[in-house]
């Protein structure tokens, strides 16, 4: 019982030996290890970091939202974030680089679409975290 009163702080005037040194105690006691966390490489954790960064641009989200469940051409985009065609371009070469849209050509019209199911659940799990 004594041992327990000093874990949890409370004073403790004596034991069946004698008078108890608190610092004795907290010596004597191993020190709580946190659990060795499992972190990924710092190289995979800046490009974790760069993918965020293309997220932070609200007008990159609205194009991705205009792709959720769409392919367009570049007009289409700009049409339905109300954009200019050099803006989207720029916008959509981002979004290329970082692999979260992919295209196709026809004839000369290029189509853009999510890159794959992890951008749409990625948009849809950020939305379901602000609407909380």
């Amino acid at each position: 019982m004594c041992y327990y009163e000093h874990m949890n702080k409370r004073s403790c005037e004596s034991t069946a030996k004698g008078d108890v040194n608190m610092a004795e105690i907290k010596e004597a006691m191993p020190a709580p290890q946190p659990e060795a966390l499992d972190m990924p490489d710092d190289e995979v954790l800046y490009e974790l970091a760069d993918l965020f960064r293309v997220f932070g641009d609200s007008t990159r989200i609205k194009i991705l939202y205009a792709l959720h469940d769409n392919e367009l051409c570049v007009q289409d985009i700009a049409n339905a974030v109300q954009l200019s065609q050099s803006a989207v371009s720029h916008q959509l070469r981002v979004l290329k680089d970082s692999k979260l849209v992919r295209f196709r050509r026809e004839g000369k019209t290029v189509y853009y679409a999510l890159d794959d199911d992890h951008v749409r659940s990625i948009l849809s799990m950020g939305m379901d975290h602000i609407e909380e």
